[in-house]
């Protein structure tokens, strides 16, 4: 994946939005762009514009951590967006999408012991690598794809199913979206992830759309509404994300239900309809 032009495309998109108005740089007549010119950029981060132009070329190996803060002042970049402009100006190694099985052995009885509670591990890319009986009922059977079907960007993109489970499919969409841009500023030399964003671009005209738009994951508390098939009505969770403090690569989705709701008693029915007896 080319860093130097993914870094380009997000400040350009990132400048485009601003309007002059709203960081205080009064308009004379007609603007022949409909944001703010990088000589702007360039004033407000108190930088020269041959600093920042070259900023925006993808050259970023010689800019301070100081400048960088600047450029997402001036640029008003939410902090997911300041994480994603960071990751792409210091780009880690070459790293292939994909967990060793032997690195994460623990972490799957974590998620079997949370009965109820649907629960799976996401590593890098947005593989999604083992997953309790739950999350197995409530989303999909995870166990009946092929592996290189298993992530969370083929899943939403591809597969109707995933579609149906989301009514506000668009919302879950961006998510994904923002996710996969992530993980491009956390792995931008990653070679598998390059090729699935490159197929998604290519067969999924929603992916492209969304793509183009340079969506970027923000952390914030998510809950959402879901269609199982094997729940009558819809459930509402709240998601959360659990970091194992030894696999610094690996996230724990967690959704819950409220205390006392229908989703809750709907989960626990399905909980006891997936367990097998015997089991504690």
């Amino acid at each position: 994946m080319d860093i130097a032009e993914a870094l380009r495309d997000f400040l350009v998109s990132r400048r485009a939005r601003l309007h002059p108005d709203e960081v205080g740089i009064p308009v004379h007549g007609t603007r022949k762009v409909s944001g703010l010119r990088r000589e702007e950029v360039a004033d407000l981060a108190a930088m020269s514009v041959e600093h920042y132009t070259r900023l925006e070329r993808g050259h970023a190996s010689r800019v301070s951590d100081t400048v960088l803060d600047a450029v997402c002042d001036a640029l008003r970049l939410s902090p997911g967006e300041r994480r994603y402009l960071r990751s792409l100006a210091r780009p880690a190694g070459t790293e292939e999408t994909g967990l060793a099985a032997e690195r994460w052995p623990g972490l799957k009885p974590v998620l079997d012991a949370m009965v109820l509670t649907p629960a799976y591990l996401v590593g890098p890319g947005g593989a999604i690598l083992a997953w309790n009986r739950l999350a197995a009922a409530v989303f999909l059977d995870f166990g009946r794809l092929h592996p290189r079907d298993r992530t969370v960007g083929r899943l939403v993109f591809t597969d109707p199913r995933v579609r149906r489970l989301y009514p506000d499919w668009e919302t879950k969409a961006r998510e994904t979206v923002g996710l996969l841009r992530t993980e491009v500023g956390r792995r931008p030399r990653d070679a598998a992830l390059a090729r699935e964003i490159a197929e998604l671009r290519e067969h999924s005209p929603q992916f492209r759309r969304l793509w183009g738009e340079h969506v970027v994951l923000e952390e914030t508390h998510t809950t959402l509404l879901l269609a199982s098939p094997r729940v009558a009505g819809p459930l509402s969770l709240s998601a959360a994300a659990l970091y194992p403090a030894d696999h610094p690569d690996l996230v724990i989705a967690v959704y819950t239900a409220a205390p006392g709701s229908a989703s809750e008693r709907a989960l626990h029915r399905l909980a006891r309809a997936v367990t097998p007896t015997g089991t504690p």
